[in-house]
Order: C-alpha cells, then structure tokens, then sequence
C-alpha cells in the first residue's frame, strides 16, 4: 500500500512539472496537450493528494522566482523567502486538489464522467484563484498556448478560460483512452470523448485561422509611438541622489529624429512626486514640448482626503504644449507588495518592496488624448483579464501596460508576463503598448502577434506603429460570464451529493 501511495504522488508531481514546460521559458506549449494525462490516470487512487502534488510539481517550477523578488529586493532571509514561496505553492495547489477531489466525488456519488466534470471543474477553479483573496490569476492554463495565435484567437470569444477548459476536455480524454486500452485494448476506447476533444480542437485550431487575416491588425486611424526602456537599476531606482540620471536617461531615450505621436514611459519612470513643482517636474514638461508629442509616465502621486494622505500608483498623460491631460491611479494592488492586507490588525507585517507607503486603488478612468482614449495597466494589472475588458468597455482605443519588471531579475517571469499581457489584446482586438523598466518592452496587435519587442536589461527606445480603436468581441460585451456558469454547476454538483445524503 505505502508504495502504491508513492506512485501516485510521485506520478502527479511528474504531471505537474511536465506542464510546467508548456510556460516560459521553456514554453513548449505542446506539451499542456498531454501533462496532465498522468495526473487524471491516477487520480481516483488518492483524489485530494493526487491534485495537490501535481500543484506542487507545476507551480513550484513556474513561480520559482519569488525567491528573486523575495531575497534581492525584499531584503528577506533565504530561509523565511523559501518558506514564504512554499506557502503560496501549497495555497495555489490547493486548487489543483479541489479539481481532482470534486471530479472523483462526482464520479463516485453521481456517476458522473471525469471527461465531463473535469473540464468544468478546472474552469471554475481557475476562475476562483482569479479573485479569491484578491486574486492570484498566474499562470491559468490557457496561457501554455500563447506562442501559437492560430490557437488563442477564441480567446475573442471565451477568453483564456475556453483554452483552460479545451486543454483539460483533451488530457481527461486522453487518461480515459489510456485507461481503458491497458485493459481491453483498442475495443473499449472511449470513442465518443475523444471525437468530441478532437472536434473541438478542430473547431477551435479553424476559428483561429480564419480570424488571422491581415485585416484584422489594422485600423483606420495609427499612432507613431516611442517606448522607452531605461535599464534602471531597482536598488537606485529611488534613491534621490539618482533622479536626476533618471530623468536625464529617460530623455536621452525620447530623442528621435521624425514625427512621434505618443512617447510612454515605464511604471514610475519617474522616482518623483511629478505632480508637486520642482526642477525635474518641469524638465518632463519641457521633454514633451520640445517632442512635440504627447507623453505618458509613470509616477507616484497622492492625494489629500479628510486630512489623510492617500498614495496612488500613477501614470500621467502630458500634451505636446506640457499641459497635464489627466492621471490613471492604479485599480488592482499587489498584496504585500504595495499595500498590507488588513494592515490596521497586522501591524507587524511590513510591505515586501520598500515604497512611499501603502498605496489606495484608483478607478478606471481612460485618459482623453486628442479624441481618442488610452487606458491603462499598471504592473501586473494585465494578468486580470476583466480589468482590461473594463479599460476597453469605458471606451479606450489603446491599452497601455507601463510595468516595472526589474524584481524579477533574469527569470522566467517577464516572459511569462509577456505571454499573459497578448491575451489582452486577443480578447478586446485592440493594440497593446507595453514599456518595461527591464523589459519586456513591446508592441501587440489585436491578434495577439508580437510587432517588435525587446530584450531584457538592456538600455534601448523602441519605436512602431499601433491602431486606435477596440473591434468588438463576444468577451467583451460577455465577460467572464463562460467560468462564472461552470463556476455555479460546480457548485451545483457538489451540493447534490451532500443532498443525497452519501458523505
């Protein structure tokens, strides 16, 4: 028995680093086709263990560099980092546990196919982990496919959850033909699961190519835009004896001989209350005078309400004449990071980054730009998929995603926040302009294809063409309405075999 129990585990784990692969960096999204085939054989043996260990054996591999974050720039001890890192791993498998655990209930107490409540139940769960205590969306299981557009175009009509639902539909199919070929061979195959998997996928892989036309990028009306990537160092980032050197970087970097619509600025680009007057706040003013173009940047800025300062993640947008068109706060705040949850009862718990202080959520107001509209996502603000569909129903015709990616040193997380950021622009057809500290800096079509991007820790300007204007999609207009379904019959589910009085 001790062994038997081991296999299981150890089968799981393989399953849950196996998929691990599908995301960058080694981003072989082939293999999500297939990962989670040893996980769903064994399953039934040890439902709630099976689940959790496959957790563990993806998303350890996948998060690895919250240890960077963590010990480099959070000045934490290894160990507390270490153990801080395996607290969220334990948490985030826990959702790979509930799958595996609510699948084999179903099976057992109402007969019940894993093939058909797997994918349902991996939905919801994933959907659950999106807003849950904040919400912790990294790394949903749609997101493996990001390097291949023919596949993610339907990200139009059910966002990332309909390739989540898609890749799992396949693999339970897959554990099932596996299943019942080592006992009766080729006879008792489940024929009906897999044609449907293969129709869908058929369907799917035919939706996408017929999306991928060339007139699905462009719009009528384009904008010249001139990203600056300025390399700076996190642990000089906000000393003051280098603001200077980071202005004069920045402006280095917005020098460009021709015609510039729109220059953006990475996530407080500028280490600065730009708002108060000073010396370098008037320097920016004059950089967009002097471009002739409208700029937008980052920076920190606070407001005074009933005798209490409150501190805002910021990005303003100046005309070519240096007037202040508007500031965008930022709505979804890192935990931990930018604010202490229920810091009034936690006093003893400080801020992972050292910042102004804790920062307010803003409300999602795009900034107005010579008719047209820009919305904004802050930081890690793209990895919300409702956040930008909001952005783009409030009516902004260019989403720009300012971030800082510094904290994640030479790792697999700006690549994988790279791949996240497309399905924004897949889900909203809507151009995307993306300018990071560090990088990845970028540009993405509707299509979620990648016009020009840069490489990392590197100090560099990069300049293209975008649209202006958002096509509707079924997401847009729906939402999250697909997971929020699946999300109540699961519910559902459950509840009926509590009803049936079998515990």
């Amino acid at each position: 028995m001790r062994l038997a129990v081991d296999r299981v585990t150890l089968w799981s784990l393989f399953s849950g680093a196996l998929l691990s692969l599908a995301f960058p960096l080694a981003d072989l999204g082939g293999v999500a086709w297939f990962a989670l085939v040893p996980l769903f054989a064994v399953m039934d043996k040890r439902p709630f263990r099976s689940g959790f260990a496959a957790g563990v054996g993806f998303f350890c591999p996948v998060l690895y560099w919250l240890n960077i974050v963590m010990t480099t720039y959070g000045q934490m001890h290894p160990f507390f980092s270490v153990a801080a890192y395996l607290m969220l791993v334990a948490y985030l498998a826990l959702f790979f546990a509930a799958t595996t655990w609510a699948a084999c209930r179903l099976e057992e107490k109402t007969g019940l196919n894993p093939v058909v409540t797997l994918p349902v139940l991996w939905v919801a769960f994933e959907f659950l982990r999106s807003f849950l205590f904040t919400g912790f969306p990294w790394a949903s299981l749609g997101y493996s496919q990001q390097g291949s557009l023919a596949l993610i175009q339907s990200a139009d009509l059910f966002g990332v959850y309909g390739l989540s639902f898609l890749l799992v539909l396949s693999n339970a199919a897959l554990a099932r033909a596996v299943a019942a070929f080592r006992r009766d061979g080729v006879r008792r195959l489940p024929w009906v699961a897999l044609a449907v998997a293969a129709a869908l996928f058929g369907a799917n892989l035919a939706y996408g190519l017929w999306r991928l036309t060339p007139e699905l990028d462009r719009r009528q009306r384009t904008l010249s835009v001139l990203l600056a990537q300025g390399d700076i160092d996190q642990a000089e980032k906000w000393d003051p004896a280098n603001q200077r050197r980071t202005v004069d970087i920045y402006r280095d970097l917005s020098r460009r001989t021709g015609d510039v619509d729109l220059i953006i600025w990475p996530e407080s680009a500028t280490p600065f209350y730009f708002q108060e007057r000073s010396r370098l706040s008037a320097e920016v003013i004059d950089l967009a005078r002097d471009a002739d173009a409208y700029l937008l940047f980052g920076s920190p800025a606070y407001e005074k309400v009933n005798r209490r300062y409150r501190y805002l993640n910021s990005a303003f947008l100046l005309s070519p004449a240096g007037k202040v068109l508007g500031r965008s706060d930022k709505v979804h705040l890192v935990p931990f990071g930018e604010y202490v949850p229920l810091g009034r009862f936690l006093p003893f718990i400080d801020k992972l980054v050292v910042g102004i202080g804790d920062f307010s959520p803003g409300a999602v107001s795009p900034l107005p730009m010579n008719g047209d509209a820009i919305g904004v996502l802050v930081c890690y603000e793209a990895i919300f998929p409702g956040l930008a569909r909001e952005w783009v129903r409030r009516g902004s015709d260019l989403l720009v995603n300012i971030t800082n990616d510094a904290w994640f040193g030479r790792s697999g997380a700006p690549y994988q926040h790279l791949a996240m950021t497309r399905f924004r622009a897949v889900e909203n057809r809507i151009w995307v302009a993306r300018a990071a500290n560090t990088g990845i800096t970028a540009l993405i079509a509707p299509s979620g294809r990648i016009t020009a991007q840069t490489p990392i820790f590197e100090r560099l300007q990069l300049a293209g063409q975008v649209g202006l204007g958002a096509e509707p999609t079924l997401y847009t207009r729906t939402g999250d309405l697909f997971p929020t379904l699946f999300l109540g019959l699961s519910v559902f589910w459950l509840v009926r075999t509590r009803r049936r009085g079998v515990e």
